[in-house]
């Protein structure tokens, strides 16, 4: 009885994926507008390659240590502790 109560449950759940769940609802070639409603999907879309995109790394800044906490404090689990 639990292989059929199983199989049904994994048969249903296969059962509710359609089209129309994968277009938000709408149906085939409509989609959900930016206020809920189905809006049909117009022409093709169309991506040009933008201009080439240029990376400029920050300069690496090498300073010494310094204390992190004042005198009479030690960094223990995350902040200044007193010692």
């Amino acid at each position: 009885m639990k292989y059929l109560f199983a199989a049904v449950l994994v048969a249903s759940s296969f059962a509710s994926f359609s089209a129309a769940n994968a277009a938000g609802g709408c149906g085939p070639g409509w989609h959900r507008g930016p206020y809920g409603g189905c809006q049909p999907n117009r022409g093709r879309v169309v991506v040009v390659n933008p201009a080439p995109v240029v990376v400029v790394r920050p300069p690496v800044v090498v300073r010494p240590v310094g204390r992190g906490c004042p005198y009479g404090f030690v960094w223990a689990y995350g902040r200044c502790r007193p010692v």
